[in-house]
């Protein structure tokens, strides 16, 4: 009897927590708090990203699917622009755009703090940079710590070569972003037997590298730098020849694209006849 009686007790009990727990504030009020909060740190966050937005002081609060945006901008098509962001925003239906557009409005200066985007920025540099310079077929036997600071990279470490440090300053240099190089990079020729035998297993290695692979980090690698129109230009690989087409604007822009394919660890060859300066 007692156990059965106990049994009650606790059934009771739990039922009496489902009742106050299971009511409008638990099913919906708190869930929908959460998504609420989600929805304004995701806005935020692409707004701290945009390089034309990072600036402006703007405030965002969601309450079910309706996202507030207030503050102030310089252009009308910031206004806009904000807006269009919180409706990409999965889960907001509606947005109230209530910033203000003032065409002589400049954001308070923050003294030496540098803003979330900024910093993220200097991320995503330093990022290529050692991406581009992993994928490079001309880099082996290069030991690099990439730093970059307002768009200031400095580079550190070792190399074989006089021609791999160079060609790290070039890559680096040639990086969207990118404002100037340091490059403290170390040439340390008492490795080179050493480098010479990784450079050779590194090239029996290239030879088993996908066509896919290469493709991709050509593609990759025009999208990290500055002065090639990676939307306008088509890339294929067979074998290791990777073929270029498209339009660009400059023989110089033409030269780049060629000279950055030909850098990629597997490529062979590169054909560019399709590849036409206007």
């Amino acid at each position: 009897m007692h156990t059965h009686a106990h049994k009650l007790l606790i059934a009771s009990g739990l039922a009496a927590a489902l009742t106050v727990f299971s009511g409008p504030l638990a099913a919906a009020s708190i869930p929908q708090e959460i998504s609420d909060a989600k929805q304004e740190t995701q806005i935020w966050t692409t707004y701290a990203l945009s390089p034309y937005l990072r600036a402006n002081d703007l405030k965002v609060s969601v309450h079910n699917g309706k996202a507030i945006l207030s503050g102030k901008v310089d252009e009308e098509i910031n206004k806009d622009l904000a807006k269009q962001i919180a409706l990409g925003v999965i889960g907001i239906k509606e947005v109230d755009n209530q910033i203000v557009v003032q065409a002589d409005y400049a954001p308070a200066k923050e003294g030496a703090s540098r803003s979330y985007g900024e910093t993220i920025d200097d991320v995503n540099i330093s990022a290529a940079i050692k991406s581009k310079l992993i994928w490079s077929k001309n880099t082996d036997g290069l030991s690099t710590t990439v730093d970059t600071q307002a768009g200031k990279v400095r580079l550190a470490g070792t190399a074989d070569t006089v021609k791999s440090k160079t060609l790290a300053s070039t890559l680096a240099m040639n990086t969207r972003g990118v404002v100037s190089v340091d490059n403290q990079i170390v040439v340390n020729g008492a490795k080179t037997n050493v480098i010479n035998s990784v450079k050779s297993t590194a090239s029996d290695a290239d030879q088993s590298i996908s066509d896919s692979w290469v493709t991709a980090k050509v593609i990759s690698t025009f999208l990290y730098s500055r002065n090639v129109p990676s939307t306008n230009i088509s890339v294929s690989t067979e074998h290791g020849v990777v073929t270029l087409s498209g339009k660009v604007a400059s023989g110089a822009e033409r030269s780049l694209a060629i000279e950055l394919a030909k850098n990629v660890r597997g490529v062979k060859r590169v054909e560019a006849k399709g590849l036409i300066s206007i």
